[in-house]
């Protein structure tokens, strides 16, 4: 599947129940790395405007570059009357964006599916001298619990594809020859998700790599995931906790 479609039919799902960002994550961004009211920020891989809705609470401008047009659309549904923001239809490959105009780029839960090499040569491109990339995930936490586990055991059965696009594939030492040598700099925060059942079963379906309707693993993991729920449940809750990682350097 073209990387760029695989959220087409999962906008809902993505939009209901894809986790926000820690405030001290954000906080972190504008008292440490540098961001600021009026800071021209590209936010790239912008998808349903999570992120850039963040950015924006905080005085910054912002560019959403998305090319998936469904995902797109969301954002601007949320975010278009709002005159700090834009949407573009343009890639992390190739923006649309003119030559050094940019002061930030952000990266929220979409660095993994860029060409690596050419989106360093196109941030290079946009990004204004001094300027800075932040890459951000909400990192699953997967073991530590019952539920951890077997939630992520869920996925490693009946995912089309989870091993191969897990964001976690790329290691901080990879992450590093991103940026310019000895720039890059890491910071880690916390959140969590409650949920009950259909929170929960909302949230695999805007996972691209969870079978959608139809497909002959859907009904399956389906039941499983409700043993799963059944059997860990608090007052009709189960949670995910989140390590909001954060790497920033100069490009």
């Amino acid at each position: 599947m073209n990387n760029k479609e695989r959220f087409s039919n999962r906008v809902d799902s993505y939009v209901k129940y894809r986790p926000s960002y820690p405030q001290e994550a954000i906080d972190y961004l504008y008292d440490v790395v540098g961001l600021q009211r009026g800071s021209e920020v590209a936010d790239i891989g912008a998808g349903t405007g999570i992120f850039s809705k963040l950015l924006l609470e905080r005085g910054s401008r912002v560019i959403a570059v998305e090319p998936n047009p469904e995902m797109r659309e969301a954002a601007e549904n949320v975010l278009g009357e709002n005159p700090n923001f834009r949407a573009v239809a343009g890639s992390a490959e190739v923006t649309g964006l003119p030559d050094r105009s940019i002061h930030f780029i952000v990266c929220a839960q979409a660095f993994h599916w860029f060409d690596r090499t050419a989106a360093q040569a196109e941030f290079k491109r946009i990004v204004k001298p001094g300027g800075k990339v932040v890459l951000l995930w909400n990192s699953r936490l997967t073991h530590g619990t019952p539920f951890r586990e077997a939630y992520d055991r869920l996925l490693q059965t009946f995912g089309t594809d989870y091993k191969e696009v897990n964001h976690k594939n790329i290691s901080p030492d990879i992450l590093a020859t991103f940026f310019k040598p000895g720039t890059m700099q890491e910071a880690r925060f916390t959140i969590q998700q409650a949920f009950d059942f259909e929170g929960l079963r909302g949230r695999l379906l805007s996972s691209s790599y969870s079978p959608a309707p139809g497909h002959p693993n859907h009904e399956p993991m389906i039941n499983e995931l409700r043993l799963i729920f059944d059997r860990s449940k608090q007052d009709g809750k189960v949670f995910f906790d989140y390590e909001t990682e954060v790497f920033w350097g100069e490009i």
